[in-house]
């Protein structure tokens, strides 16, 4: 279902929408929040030296250092009393990024949660159970305000108690699930446990999965776990630029549509800061056009993805950004070699084998860096045969050569072994850095 009529128009009607806002945008940083106005000033350039869109990229990139250096409220363009809402990151690394709301950013962020989950496959008809960690993570709360504007019953059951949270979804008759796609397999690993079959005593017919890459490899998991026919879309955004909603697939799985009349997305060279054309993958940056609390200008996500602007089958015209392939700052240099989680992950879940849940670990010995990966075997290979153990390990071994051009140590775990996750998975330790490598 296409929920608004800005999501069909014309490509010329979209940039005439961007164009406006964007004027109007540089002029309110300019004048509303002091570390624009000084970034600004120091690349010599003034409100007035922006005309049109492509002058976009004159503008100074906004970074995570901001936030950090304007620490709480320092990048807010509106005084304390017209916010309504205040969210904040986990601050894991120091301060928290703490991102606010008006009243009409509360309705703009809602309305583009709306769209993305009717994309997604959301109806009126649906019950959904939000397995997001109420607080001050955006998820759960954007997600819950849009799925209600779509007219959907929530179950604000949040995250842990994984037995509950399998009572709730057979005995309310869940039909749309939202979760972090590591939770949403999870969920079925634990479904399965309690002696169900999710795909016929479950009734999940949608997921909108968010807050971590979703991988193709890790989608067919996620099939194979609550059928063929569920529609397991994934959706785009992060607490800065307001939380989900800046972006999410349709059912034609072919990229998420970005909410053109709200962001504008560009892909750079994340060396050089050069934009890149349609096509090229690099890492995304994101303007904020239409929000009045904490605007923000070339915001660098540090994602990899690429843009699409053809139109799609689904009728939506907005160009698409494909789904994410890793992160800037997760990417591992390992003996040379750059190595992206996604690519092991996506050799594991190919592997019959073994399970869905593994952890990396990078240690250095001897001035050499050793990748370490643990996974489990499924419980139908489970054995003592230590010739067929050796045979996964090989197998194992020789695919992710392929893959990354590098050897790994591959540890085989017992089913249900290592850490499971609620919120955001985090499988990679790296101990070079813990010990200042």
């Amino acid at each position: 279902m296409i929920w608004a009529k800005e999501e069909t128009l014309s490509r010329e009607e979209i940039e005439q929408i961007q164009t406006k806002k964007l004027l109007k945008l540089v002029s309110y940083v300019y004048e509303k929040v002091e570390p624009y106005r000084k970034k600004m000033n120091d690349a010599g350039i003034k409100p007035e030296d922006i005309k049109v869109l492509s002058d976009l990229k004159k503008l100074p990139f906004t970074t995570k250092q901001d936030f950090r250096d304007n620490y709480p409220f320092g990048l807010f363009a509106v005084d304390k009393s017209e916010l309504v809402r205040i969210h904040a990151s986990s601050g894991t690394t120091g301060k928290p990024t703490v991102v606010g709301y008006t009243k009409n950013d509360l309705d703009m962020w809602t309305e583009c949660v709306a769209r993305i989950a009717a994309a997604g496959g959301a109806t009126k008809e649906d019950i959904c159970q939000i397995c997001f960690g109420y607080g001050m993570f955006t998820g759960a709360l954007g997600l819950h305000k849009g799925l209600e504007k779509v007219g959907a019953c929530i179950i604000p059951s949040s995250t842990g108690n994984s037995e509950k949270q399998i009572m709730y979804m057979k005995d309310y008759g869940t039909s749309l699930l939202v979760a972090t796609p590591s939770y949403a397999l999870r969920l079925g690993e634990v479904a399965i446990q309690m002696g169900l079959n999710p795909q016929t005593d479950l009734n999940i017919k949608t997921a909108l999965l968010g807050s971590e890459m979703l991988t193709e490899a890790m989608r067919t998991e996620a099939k194979k776990t609550y059928g063929d026919k569920v529609n397991i879309t994934s959706n785009y955004g992060m607490s800065e630029l307001c939380g989900p909603g800046v972006s999410g697939e349709c059912l034609e799985l072919n990229g998420m549509h970005i909410n053109e009349d709200h962001f504008i997305c560009e892909i750079i060279d994340p060396n050089t800061g050069e934009v890149l054309p349609a096509g090229e993958k690099g890492e995304l940056v994101v303007t904020c056009l239409s929000k009045e609390a904490l605007p923000l200008i070339r915001y660098r996500t540090r994602d990899i993805s690429s843009l699409e602007y053809a139109p799609c089958k689904c009728g939506r015209t907005t160009a698409r950004m494909t789904n994410l392939y890793g992160r800037t700052d997760d990417m591992l240099k390992i003996r040379g070699v750059n190595v992206f989680p996604s690519q092991i992950e996506e050799v594991l879940l190919r592997t019959d084998e073994i399970g869905p849940h593994y952890e990396i670990i990078v240690d250095r010995k001897d001035h050499s860096d050793i990748l370490t990966i643990r996974v489990e075997l499924t419980p139908q290979s489970m054995t003592d045969d230590f010739t067929e153990l050796d045979r996964i390990r090989n197998k194992l071994r020789s695919q992710l050569r392929t893959m990354l051009g590098l050897d790994a140590k591959i540890q085989l775990e017992s089913p249900n072994t290592l850490k499971r996750f609620e919120g955001k998975a985090k499988r990679v330790t790296d101990n070079r850095k813990q010990n200042g490598v």
